[in-house]
């Protein structure tokens, strides 16, 4: 793991306590039955398996192992869930062609499931190329396969558009890494507004996108924009993280609303947690008080 503990003092606390509130234990077995509860509720997921920044082959395709064991492990169970991979979890740092390998045997695996959607999470900006780059390679042999855009980085628009006109699937986020103003937006107004305009491009011309937000006011966009447009509940669904704002996604489910949980498990929990969570003041005062949330 390529983590830096935090360097502000509130950060270097031991979170785990509260981390486990957004990661679904170690294991698979701990996931699928997490994904069972979720089911329960009128709620999709999505399954990642923990770790990246991966250096050596062994590592890398073990990761791959787990992510064919956790496809068999959502078949035999049947419960309704596809999974999310991190290129560098599978070799991107080590070699592309490993990598893109690793990528299409998940791929082959995951078409004899149900669902057989697999999500390339987005990395830090550094990686964003070469994460697109593989993308389109592994989408030109399987189409099964969508990928993560970063609202906040100012080159995501081109990069919404080139994904509409290859009819790929996109989960359209605001954004977890802290970037440089000189290619992120830093403000969150001007993170909202762009958010708000690919989120009009994807819901109004992309296929079936994923709008991945706990942000009230942009959910209350995206359903505008869907009303405005006569867009169906069933061409597109809304994203949350596990643990966060679970009565939300409650009513977003029943009011009809497709909505999908990204269910994170395994014992790299920390860059998970510190990213998402700790590294952002504000993000850490909203998991406190998702204890409190029911």
């Amino acid at each position: 793991m390529g983590f830096a503990p935090p360097r502000r003092i509130w950060q270097r606390v031991n979170w785990s306590f509260l981390a486990r509130r957004f990661v679904a234990g170690e294991t698979i077995e701990s996931a699928i039955e997490a994904v069972r509860r979720i089911n329960a509720q009128g709620m999709t997921a999505s399954l990642d398996f923990l770790g990246e920044d991966v250096l050596d082959e062994a590592t890398a395709a073990k990761t791959c192992d787990t992510y064919i064991a956790m496809l068999d492990a959502i078949r035999s169970s049947g419960v309704r869930s596809n999974v999310s991979v991190k290129l560098t979890a599978i070799g991107l740092l080590v070699d592309e062609d490993f990598a893109l390998g690793n990528l299409v045997r998940i791929l082959e695996r995951a078409q004899a499931n149900p669902d057989p959607f697999v999500r390339i999470d987005m990395e830090g900006s550094a990686l964003t190329e070469r994460t697109l780059a593989l993308f389109e390679r592994a989408f030109a042999q399987h189409e099964n396969v969508g990928v993560v855009l970063q609202a906040y980085l100012k080159r995501t628009p081109g990069d919404v558009e080139r994904t509409i006109e290859l009819g790929a699937r996109v989960r359209l986020c605001k954004g977890a890494y802290n970037e440089p103003p000189q290619i992120a937006y830093r403000s969150m107004p001007e993170i909202r507004a762009q958010y708000r305009r690919l989120a009009e491009a994807l819901l109004v011309r992309g296929t079936y996108p994923g709008i991945a937000t706990h942000d009230r006011r942009l959910i209350g966009a995206a359903k505008e924009i869907t009303q405005r447009d006569g867009i169906a509940a069933d061409r597109f669904e809304f994203q949350m993280l596990y643990g966060c704002r679970p009565s939300l996604q409650r009513s977003l489910a029943a009011e009809g609303y497709n909505l999908r949980v990204y269910v994170p498990f395994g014992t790299h929990w920390a860059g998970y947690f510190y990213r998402r969570v700790a590294e952002r003041r504000e993000n850490l005062l909203f998991a406190l008080s998702s204890i409190f949330s029911r």
